[in-house]
């Protein structure tokens, strides 16, 4: 026995190893470190700890993972109860809130909180209460008869059946959020619901998770006969060779005009299964032939009611349908929910970020003059063709669209491959076009900049587009990550055909270079890159964006509830009621599909004819409380100066001897102006000070401090009185205006010159414009000069 006193002196530790652990154990729970029936987990992690990337070293570490102090089973299907502990100082209650917390994450019925002196229990069925001696924790039977409650024995005998595992096959149990994606599934079908919606972002694992819920359903009895519909090869293809596995010879895929009823599990395209109305396949089954259809990726159009791939759930009416999707569609002519009811769970992007299970990333905003100004054609400009170019503004949305630029399309591919070789060439990159033709104009430019790695692997770059005829083995040997023979091609260039479905674990590097405004196929996109390989080398992935499409990482509906489209009809219009809603109408624009044939703009600038250019890059990173935050303005734009001017003395150089400089840093005030507000410089320093500290750490000098240098160098020693005074009047423009003013010799028209004689009679004291010139430029080299 310990007194009240050596009580409050233990360690959180000891009071779990001393009071909590053996008053769990007491009441019957076993402690062994196994998935069995009636056991407990000490300190058990359900999530693998957040990646978060270091903007410095460009290198991601993880953070803790979160763990429940206890997790009681009572049975390998169903975590039934949390433990938070706290030590002897605190209440029985302070550990409450945090078990609650953790409850609802894991869906998990009752949920305590103990100090070693008592329990507190929460139960979430019926949403009460009450404290517990340390002798009454409840037994294992006693909590698992409370949640049976819920149940009727029919439905006992759907909800209890068991996982899949297997050594062999090398099976791991759920992760916690699949687990409770397949528990509330099994739960919906075993009550007689037989519409489900499953929203579960990409890269989470909705292929094993439909594989669970097949065999919990199956082993049940519930469902014999499953179709598993999808509208891509590679997303039947894939589970048959991986997740379904397990259902070997019962498995089929259907690829023949005769479909043979003597198989259990059958996964096949809509396409194959509905052609023509006179040759629909599906019809050569019952309609009561199937129990169970899983739609994956339904947002692709299963739910839209004059859809021809609608035809096949309607036709199979009797059977419990699964929607499954990472992005339900919610427009005014396709709706998810309306046809699958509100989703009975929702893992979100930023979920699965958070909890360690998918890849950060940092995006790379590239702003492109043409896109940022528009672009507008000379006059009596003409196409390749010789066609006249109509004379009006283009803009970004025109691009690759209505109007070909081919040095835009050379810019981009340049900067990819810049970004590869400074990274690396290997790094397993997709890059999303307009179109077809904009991609095979991107894999040509793409091809000259990389002919020394094309000569080393002829499908270093691959066009994998719907036209393609090799685009089935390119999309598996791009995501291929078992197979060293698979390593090739690394760069994908696609337009639609790799927007969803495509499991490429070890992608690096998106490129986004087509106008996408449609949320749906946004995070489609994004969800390219978030699968975490941190085996392979993945540990996050950059977005390259030249279309300002990561706008939408701000947009509230990306990680949010999606909302239901109500059409209504005005000859049976809704009354007011208390449970009306605001409608909204997000509709999406409508893109164009691969499979309707190549598209050729009608006006082609061949390249060489502009002078186009990158005006501005942005970085940002995804810090640990989810949120996009911009990369240090400093470490940018030291990389950007260095890129320039690989030492100081070639920038100081560079800054003395030539104009061009001015160009790239002052025509950009608004990037000058926030490196002065981030270093504090004031008006007393000149932007030269800005630009050699932040890009090369040396100390700044006032403008002051330089024209006085600059006065007691002896260079004004050699000029006359008058030319002094010249000179001297041009130092004190500097300090009001910077010297990018002072070799213009329109400067000696202003007030102050005008005692001395004005423009003209100056140069000629000087001896002309060129020796006035020569003046200048060494007061310019003293006042610069360290």
């Amino acid at each position: 026995m310990f007194s009240p006193e050596e009580k409050r002196q233990m360690t959180e530790a000891d009071i779990r190893s001393k009071f909590i652990t053996p008053a769990i154990k007491n009441a019957g729970w076993s402690d062994r470190q196994i998935s069995e029936e009636y056991s407990f987990k000490v300190n058990k992690t359900f999530t693998d700890g957040q990646m978060v990337l270091d903007p410095k070293t460009k290198k991601a570490s993880r953070q803790d993972a979160k763990r429940a102090d206890y997790l009681l089973y009572h049975s390998a299907n169903r975590k039934i109860a949390i433990v938070e502990a706290k030590d002897n100082k605190h209440s029985s209650r302070d550990g409450l809130q945090q078990a609650i917390d953790y409850a609802l994450l894991l869906d998990i019925p009752f949920a305590y909180s103990s100090n070693g002196d008592e329990f507190v229990e929460h139960d979430f069925i019926t949403g009460k209460q009450r404290q517990l001696p340390m002798t009454q924790f409840p037994t294992p039977h006693e909590l698992a008869e409370r949640w049976r409650q819920q149940y009727t024995a029919e439905e006992l005998k759907i909800i209890q059946q068991p996982y899949y595992t297997s050594a062999s096959d090398h099976f791991k149990e759920p992760r916690y959020y699949q687990e409770i994606a397949i528990n509330r599934t099994i739960e919906a079908v075993a009550k007689g619901q037989n519409r489900i919606l499953l929203v579960m972002a990409t890269g989470t694992g909705k292929t094993y998770t439909a594989f669970q819920i097949i065999h919990r359903l199956k082993a049940s009895g519930t469902k014999r006969k499953v179709l598993f519909l999808a509208d891509r090869n590679v997303l039947v293809d894939q589970p048959m060779t991986q997740d379904f596995k397990p259902f070997k010879d019962k498995m089929v895929k259907v690829s023949n005009k005769k479909l043979d009823s003597s198989f259990e599990v059958y996964l096949a395209l809509y396409q194959q299964l509905d052609g023509e109305t006179d040759n629909q396949l599906f019809k050569q089954f019952q309609p009561s032939f199937f129990d169970l259809i899983i739609i994956d990726e339904c947002h692709r159009g299963s739910a839209k009611e004059d859809s021809n791939w609608r035809a096949i759930l309607d036709y199979f009416s009797e059977a419990t349908h699964i929607g499954m999707t990472a992005t339900p569609k919610e427009t005014a002519d396709a709706s998810n929910i309306s046809y699958f009811g509100d989703p009975i769970y929702t893992y979100s992007l930023k979920q699965g970020i958070e909890d360690g299970f998918l890849a950060p990333y940092r995006v790379i905003r590239v702003d492109l003059d043409c896109d940022l100004k528009g672009w507008r054609p000379i006059k009596g400009l003409q196409d390749k063709n010789g066609n006249p170019v109509e004379d009006r503004l283009y803009t970004v949305k025109d691009f690759d669209y209505n109007i070909v630029l081919d040095d835009r399309t050379r810019l981009v591919a340049e900067r990819i491959t810049e970004f590869l070789h400074k990274t690396n060439r290997l790094d397993k990159t997709i890059v999303f076009c307009a179109n077809i033709n904009h991609a095979q104009r991107m894999v040509a430019e793409l091809s000259r900049l990389n002919a020394d790695m094309l000569a080393k692997n002829p499908k270093y770059i691959r066009q994998i587009t719907g036209d393609q005829t090799a685009k089935n083995e390119d999309l598996e040997a791009f995501c291929d990550v078992k197979n060293e023979d698979k390593a090739y091609p690394v760069i994908a260039v696609t337009s639609k055909l790799m927007t969803t479905g495509v499991d490429s674990k070890t992608c690096k590097l998106v490129v986004l270079d087509a106008n996408i405004q449609s949320m749906t196929e946004f995070k489609q996109i994004i969800g390219r890159g978030t699968r975490l390989r941190t085996d392979a080398g993945k540990e996050f992935f950059t977005i390259l964006d030249f279309r300002g499409v990561t706008r939408l990482f701000a947009d509230p509906a990306f990680d949010g509830e999606p909302v239901v489209i109500i059409d209504i009809d005005p000859d049976n219009p809704i009354s007011d009621s208390e449970n009306d809603q605001p409608i909204h109408n997000p509709k999406e624009p409508q893109t164009v599909k691969e499979n309707e044939g190549e598209y050729k703009p009608v006006i082609v600038l061949e390249a060489g004819s502009l002078k186009l250019r990158i005006l501005d890059e942005k970085v940002q990173y995804l810090n640990e409380q989810g949120e996009l935050v911009s990369e240090d303005i400093d470490l940018f734009s030291q990389r950007e100066i260095q890129k320039d001017f690989s030492s100081y003395e070639q920038f100081q150089q560079s800054w003395l001897s030539s104009g061009e400089i001015f160009s790239k840093f002052y025509t950009d005030e608004k990037w000058l102006n926030s490196l002065r507000k981030k270093n504090q410089f004031g008006r007393q320093f000149d932007d030269y000070d800005v630009i050699r500290k932040v890009g090369y750490g040396k100390v700044p000098i006032t403008k002051q401090e330089r024209i006085e240098k600059a006065k007691n160098s002896g260079y004004f020693a050699q000029y006359s009185e008058e030319n002094r005074q010249v000179l001297g009047l041009l130092l004190d423009e500097y300090v009001k205006s910077g010297v990018k003013d002072l070799s213009k010799p329109e400067l000696l028209k202003n007030s102050q010159f005008e005692p001395l004689g004005g423009l003209i009679a100056i140069v000629k004291k000087f001896g002309g414009k060129a020796l006035y010139q020569k003046a200048v430029q060494g007061l310019e080299k003293m006042i610069y000069s360290d």
